[in-house]
């Protein structure tokens, strides 16, 4: 266990040492400045007794910090603990980023993830140094840093689009996390990001953001991932571009996404301009950005087997999901059979039951799901039951859920079994430390790599890739001795 003071002067060496490998991860609070930093501000290193460090933006406002002008602090890749913890504090800031609190307020959060809101403000405070509404604050004023910075919104949208209530309370939370004013904060941080891309077509609808990911980052594998598996009529992509609609809160958008180095560029067009905060935080958790791909690749070099691939492939991420439900009814009419037919299946299912060009809702394969799919009996009945669970309000998927519940309500489904429970908690969730030991493919290139081939025996061999071992699966899907085109086929033995 690392005590306090162990933790003070590690945090210390790499704020001496500006590593920008720690940026997002915390923040350093200069008390004697008034002012807080990322671990690589190229400012003078303060003293260690006027230093104090702070896990988000919003506990260092909370002591009485503002954002330096300098590094900007907030203009980084997020945390990865987010996704590594399952924790009540983690669940919560994976739910704000999400922008919960601003569709359904404090209550909604709390109800979320199954607290009082009184005993959940203790706790976030305790563990993050700031409750709910302040971290929400900050989420806020780091979105508006970020449209500013991005595009050629007026004042008043970036307000709107960050989820401000009002013009007044925008320029009021400006000044106090920035000590500045929304148009300087503007011309600030369009000179730290120059050349990089901003919107390009006018109106309040159609945006571009620069999306930056944790060096290093193997975007090209992901974007081959999802051109690979995308759906005719519903997806788009090759080796460099990725583009899709996708539901939000406030309407439908549409995404075109592009690599950039190791950023994504955001490409949107939005019938709400308040999805923006909700857009960043579902593009981010689709390519994986806020993973601490230098932790990753150390941890799993140590293993001499995995080494020579994670050489190979620096920085490999995990493929998110934009949608829960429609990641779980992908994956099930995916399962047993080749990507291409899954993408075929997939394509007329969006064609005959989807509505606008958009994946069908669990309403509508309740509603029809028979009449349409396809396929052994057994599995039909998986789907739609599993349709209409979502569709009475019997199983809802949250970013909020700890993994343990999470499968359970999966797996308590006929039909479902621990790959596919693991598998979304993966895709949906984040979750990095999950290894699908009956994956037939997984199984496949461990034994082609001299690793255990049955499932007992990677199960009892994966702990020593803990808590990486879902990266430490995703090398062997793209290990697999067969010459295949990205990332491969999911074969289970879950019976459906």
């Amino acid at each position: 266990m690392i005590t306090t003071d162990a933790r003070f002067a590690e945090r210390y060496r790499a704020l001496s040492s500006r590593d920008s490998r720690f940026d997002g991860q915390f923040i350093a609070g200069v008390h004697s400045t008034g002012i807080y930093c990322r671990p690589s501000c190229p400012a003078m290193t303060p003293h260690a007794r006027n230093v104090s460090f702070y896990r988000t933006a919003a506990a260092a406002h909370e002591a009485g910090l503002r954002a330096c002008k300098r590094c900007q602090p907030d203009a980084v890749p997020g945390s990865p603990d987010w996704n590594l913890g399952d924790d009540i504090a983690s669940r919560a800031m994976r739910l704000i980023t999400d922008g919960v609190v601003e569709r359904e307020g404090v209550t909604g959060l709390a109800s979320r993830l199954g607290y009082t809101p009184r005993h959940l403000t203790r706790v976030l405070t305790a563990e993050l140094g700031a409750g709910p509404l302040s971290l929400a604050r900050a989420h806020r004023a780091q979105g508006a840093r970020t449209l500013l910075a991005s595009t050629d919104l007026s004042v008043a949208d970036v307000a709107f689009a960050a989820g401000f209530s009002s013009i007044r309370q925008f320029n009021d939370t400006i000044l106090a996390v920035y000590e500045t004013t929304p148009s300087e904060l503007r011309r600030l941080a369009r000179r730290a990001h120059a050349g990089h891309p901003r919107a390009a077509v006018p109106g309040a609808s159609t945006i571009t953001l620069r999306l930056p990911a944790r060096a290093p980052f193997d975007g090209a594998g992901l974007m081959r991932f999802f051109a690979d598996h995308a759906v005719p009529g519903l997806e788009s992509g090759d080796d460099a571009t990725f583009e899709r609609p996708l539901r939000l809160p406030g309407g439908v958008g549409h995404a075109r996404l592009t690599l950039d180095g190791d950023a994504v560029v955001c490409a949107a067009r939005l019938e709400s301009i308040a999805d923006v905060s909700t857009l960043v935080s579902r593009m981010r958790r689709l390519f994986d950005l806020d993973a601490d791909s230098v932790a990753i690749d150390e941890a799993l070099s140590a293993d001499g087997v995995l080494a020579p691939l994670v050489s190979a492939r620096p920085g490999n991420r995990l493929p998110g999901a934009v949608d829960a439900d429609e990641a779980l009814f992908r994956t099930l009419v995916g399962q047993q059979v080749s990507v291409a037919a899954a993408r075929t299946v997939l394509g007329n299912l969006t064609r005959d039951l989807g509505t606008d060009g958009l994946f069908p809702t669990a309403v509508q394969f309740a509603e029809r799901g028979r009449e349409v799919l396809r396929g052994p009996a057994s599995r039909i009945a998986t789907i739609v039951g599993a349709a209409e669970a979502i569709a009475s309000g019997e199983l809802q998927l949250d970013l909020g859920m700890p993994v343990g519940e999470f499968t359970a309500r999966l797996t308590a489904l006929p039909g479902i079994g621990p790959w596919t429970a693991g598998y979304l908690a993966m895709r949906v969730l984040g979750n990095p430390d999950i290894l699908l030991t009956t994956d037939l493919v997984m199984l496949q290139s461990s034994r082609a790599l001299g690793l255990p081939s049955t499932a007992r025996g990677l199960a009892d061999y994966g702990p020593r890739w803990a808590p990486w071992r879902s990266y430490a699966g995703v090398h062997l899907w793209r290990a697999r001795p067969a010459p295949v085109k990205g990332l491969p086929s999911h074969r289970t033995v879950d019976t459906i």
